[in-house]
């Protein structure tokens, strides 16, 4: 499968669905998903696989009907296609995304499961691997990335108030995503390149949460 940027009506398609949120709207356009969004996005990944994939798993992407069962928000549809590279959530990944904002990439642990927190709060209070972290994370923010994530508004139960680095232990989640409004590189096969050079920057926070904080070990529920 060859990459050669999103269709034409990518955008058009996420900016009607974003007005009407419906099954009719979707039955109507669904094979503009299909051409324009989704096939491309298999491409892409497909192409990104060779390079991102070892320790990382198998590319996805991601379904487009939302989980309703416990949202107070009822519409049925993502208003954006995802797509990633990880071995389990929380412990790195390629993230691409595709929406009526344009084009966005992201990386890092965007969940962390209670065993993942513990973890990765182990890492970041030794002087080697914490500092670490700060140096790619301050890095990332030096080349545009926004670093993001839930974080605790007091210190977390164990740590002194003093700890050099208590803004990252009090993260819950820790990401960096940075993003391009659509433009005609979206539709054109730059856009890969666009893809590849960011996620390349993400590789040692990705490394860093591989092997510092790894897949949850909890059962799946």
């Amino acid at each position: 499968m060859t990459f050669s940027g999103f269709g034409e009506y990518a955008i058009d398609f996420y900016d009607g669905l974003v007005e009407d949120n419906s099954k009719p709207y979707w039955d109507d356009h669904v094979e503009t998903y299909k051409t324009d969004v989704r096939a491309p996005m298999e491409a892409l990944l497909a192409e990104l696989a060779p390079e991102f994939s070892d320790g990382f798993g198998d590319p996805k992407v991601f379904r487009p009907y939302r989980d309703v069962r416990f949202a107070k928000d009822k519409t049925p549809y993502k208003t954006h296609c995802g797509a990633v590279i990880e071995q389990g959530r929380g412990g790195g990944a390629y993230y691409v995304e595709v929406g009526p904002d344009g084009l966005r990439v992201g990386g890092g642990c965007f969940h962390l499961e209670p065993d993942q927190l513990a973890r990765f709060r182990q890492a970041v209070d030794t002087e080697l691997h914490g500092e670490a972290l700060r140096k790619i994370l301050a890095k990332l923010e030096r080349a545009g990335w926004e670093i993001k994530g839930d974080r605790l508004k007091s210190k977390p139960r164990g740590f002194d108030a003093g700890h050099p680095r208590l803004d990252l232990l009090r993260h819950r989640s820790v990401y960096a995503v940075r993003g391009w409004e659509p433009d005609d590189v979206l539709h054109e096969r730059a856009a890969l390149d666009r893809v590849r050079k960011a996620w390349r920057q993400l590789r040692e926070f990705n490394e860093w949460a591989r092997d510092r904080v790894g897949p949850s070990e909890r059962p799946r529920r």
